[in-house]
């Protein structure tokens, strides 16, 4: 889609532009009262506020705006999905307008960092204001907005949009330049001629009726060499594309995006000291940043205290979250026992109980979790630590095709691959969010420690390796070390081959350090919490629900619930945790208590007969090659749900089979069991091959909703089931037959 021609619709149109946490939004409705309309860009589901902005009283005359308020960004790379908007209706892309207007909004104690953004909208030759906001917050030295206006070639107001100051000073400036636009601001930065050739190249293939002023096409060329490549822009002629490409081809050892940026921060270096003085250099909280970060930078000392900080971070996690996810698993567990009390025995009971109650239990319990890692994020975020480890992280990180900002997510993934996958919106570019979530899965997550102690205790006895090293132990922390390597593995395959994008440099303003502020937080905590149990939770239900009836049909007539002992391993079936430490519990009580199950003759024939058995039979032809039989396809069915609850599943499968009165702990069940020619029915072997497939296969069904949610789309959740279900049967055929091959069947 070209860019519209002809003048500008009436009424003229006013964008609010400006990096996140400016105040930007504030200030739009400062300007605009509450009048404010929610609607969703065209083409995209975010939402879009716009409300009429009259300035009749300024202008001397009837004028009305209207005024939308952008969503914040950075820069206009388009790599975000906010940078994504930006420039699309400062470009009038999807059939918006071109504004006749720019309100670009700067944090008056963060010029550094919100210049960048100005320098680019200046340079695509729209008219500008500016707002110096929230000038009442620096106490020291506030820059000088008369300067900054000479130096930018605009009309530069301070404002403070809590507080109202300015406002009426910053609308007559937006009448004036609204019924008269006056010069419209040209590029001030002086690029390397090696460089300006090459927008001269991407300038010949624009659109003619982008632009036909000389300096805007310049910018738009500029503008098109920096964002097209791995952008999601819809509307963008091809010959453009593919000349930017061509350009960046013939650039050889250049790095056209360092070129480019570092131009941009010399001159905003340059102009700094005049609009500041010179106090900035040497402010107090500036020289207590630099000795900090002495030490947080250095290549030793840095990688240590981020260490200790990751550590306490989990640490911090699991303790928190453990005794919020117990008071979720009581509550759950309450109803379901009052259910089981006050109805009787019925298919709407067991649906209510195990299916409706277990199925809300397994969404809800993800949240302390999320909320928790949010918390921490977010204060890390403000305090300025962040941008330092992204830093610190980003020379280990560019190894495998992504940058420092990714370190964060992936490691969250040892916690939980919900939040960590949630987390991935702090990246910049799509193809870098995609990445990391199509990797974070493989991360040993918390939910695996169930089934890891369960099959490690019931095959691996428990002695030394060479006389010291605990085999139990060293095969936990081998799982971890293999999960580790495997994650960095696929995200290096994965950048070079479906996911390839260009190097992209991490440049960061490391901020001087500060209190994170609490409101801030909360809120953020609140609103991530909120649309995961409102999207992805959705879909958890759904799956615990479908999962309950596979194992529930069809009903044998004398198929009956009655047994305390029963309905409890039914109900424990599906609710399940994700912390760590209610999951070592879960399989403590699982295995060990929870499945001591008094059998009846009916019992046996209803788990045999139900569509889950029947489907883990029908999967044994595919299983068998991995050393698996029908028992452990209707756990692996049964881990599609979460996959701790394999071992609840396992524990149902092994209680309803069982042939006596006599309490036995599902491990000692597995351990004792034997295949119909005497052997055990899990061997070391077949043990190692489901230890395997559980470290790669993404049987998470959260994990797939949550990506769903994410990405928009149902392409790459089932991308991410394909390659990991893959991947996993084919590392997991490798270990059991070659084993066999070498004599340890």
């Amino acid at each position: 889609m070209n860019l519209p021609a002809g003048p500008v619709e009436s009424p003229p149109t006013l964008l609010l532009l400006g990096n996140p946490n400016t105040g930007k939004t504030t200030l739009f409705n400062a300007l605009t009262g509450d009048s404010a309309r929610v609607g969703n860009y065209p083409g995209i589901t975010v939402d879009r506020r716009a409300a009429r902005l009259n300035l009749s009283a300024e202008a001397g005359r009837p004028l009305l705006a209207e005024a939308v308020d952008i969503p914040g960004a950075y820069s206009l790379s388009s790599r975000s999905p906010e940078e994504q908007i930006a420039i699309m209706a400062l470009l009038g892309l999807h059939g918006q307008p071109r504004p006749s207007l720019v309100l670009v909004v700067l944090d008056a104690g963060q010029l550094a960092r919100n210049l960048y953004l100005l320098v680019q909208v200046l340079e695509l030759g729209l008219p500008v204001v500016v707002a110096l906001n929230m000038i009442d917050e620096v106490r020291e030295h506030p820059p000088d907005a008369a300067r900054l206006a000479m130096r930018l070639g605009v009309p530069v107001i301070p404002t403070s949009a809590r507080k109202g100051t300015g406002l009426p000073e910053l609308r007559r400036q937006l009448a004036a330049m609204l019924s008269s636009p006056g010069q419209r601001p040209t590029g001030c930065v002086n690029y390397p001629e090696a460089l300006l050739e090459d927008i001269l190249q991407v300038e010949q293939v624009l659109p003619a009726n982008w632009s036909s002023r000389e300096s805007e096409r310049r910018a738009l060329a500029l503008w098109a060499l920096s964002s097209l490549g791995d952008d999601e822009l819809k509307g963008i002629p091809s010959e453009l594309r593919d000349c930017c490409q061509a350009v960046r081809d013939g650039a050889g050892e250049r790095d056209l995006d360092l070129e480019i940026i570092g131009s941009r921060y010399a001159w905003i270096d340059r102009i700094l000291p005049s609009v500041l003085g010179t106090a900035e250099p040497n402010a107090p909280k500036h020289r207590i940043s630099e000795r900090l970060d002495r030490v947080l930078l250095h290549p030793v000392y840095g990688f240590l205290v981020f260490t200790l900080v990751m550590m306490g971070l989990f640490q911090a996690l699991f303790a928190g979250a453990d005794p919020l996810i117990g008071l979720i698993e009581q509550a759950v567990s309450a109803i379901q026992t009052g259910l089981t009390h006050q109805l009787s025995p019925s298919i709407v009971r067991d649906f209510l109980v195990s299916g409706l109650v277990g199925g809300v239990g397994n969404v809800i319990v993800f949240v302390p979790q999320i909320a928790l890692l949010f918390a921490f994020i977010a204060l890390l975020e403000d305090s300025g630590y962040m941008s330092r480890v992204a830093f610190l992280i980003d020379r280990v990180m560019r190894s495998i095709g992504l940058h420092g900002r990714a370190f964060v997510p992936m490691l969250s993934g040892f916690a939980c691959a919900v939040p960590a996958i949630m987390a991935t919106r702090t990246l910049e570019r799509k193809r870098d969010r995609l990445l990391v979530m199509m990797v974070v899965p493989l991360t040993t997550c918390s939910a695996r420690l169930p089934v890891y102690t369960l099959i490690i205790g019931a095959v691996f006895p428990a002695r030394r390796l060479w006389g010291w090293l605990p085999l139990q132990s060293a095969m936990m922390v081998g799982l971890y070390a293999f999960s580790l390597v495997l994650t960095l593995l696929a995200a290096w395959v994965l950048g070079r081959t479906t996911l390839r994008g260009r190097r992209v440099p991490l440049l960061l303003e490391l901020p001087p350090y500060r209190l994170p502020s609490i409101r801030a937080t909360l809120r953020l905590v609140l609103e991530r919490s909120s649309d995961f149990l409102r999207e992805a939770g959705t879909v958890i239900l759904v799956c615990t629900v479908a999962l309950w009836a596979l194992l529930a049909f069809p009903r044998a007539a004398d198929h009956n619930l009655t047994s305390p002992r029963s309905t409890t391993v039914a109900a424990a079936a599906q609710t399940t945790t994700a912390g760590p430490a209610a999951a070592v519990a879960q399989v403590t009580v699982s295995a060990a208590t929870q499945t001591k199950v008094t059998a009846t003759a009916s019992v046996p024939s209803a788990i045999e007969q139900s569509y889950g058995a029947k489907l883990g039979k029908a999967l044994e032809p595919v299983l068998a090659p991995l050393g698996f039989d029908w028992r452990l396809g209707v756990g692996l069915i049964g881990a599609f749900a979460a996959r701790e609850v394999f071992v609840s599943t396992m524990a149902l499968v092994y209680g309803m089979s069982a042939e006596d009165d006599v309490a036995v702990p599902l491990r000692e069940r597995m351990r004792e069991d034997r295949r119909p020619d005497g052997k055990p029915r899990y061997s070391g072997l077949v043990g190692l091959s489901l230890l395997v497939f559980f470290a790669i296969a993404c049987q998470c069904m959260s994990t797939v909703a949550v990506v769903r949610r994410e990405t928009r789309s149902w392409r790459w959740p089932l991308f991410l089931l394909g390659y990991t279900g893959i991947l996993a049967w084919l590392l997991s055929f490798a270990v059991y037959q070659g084993g066999r091959l070498l004599g340890f069947g």
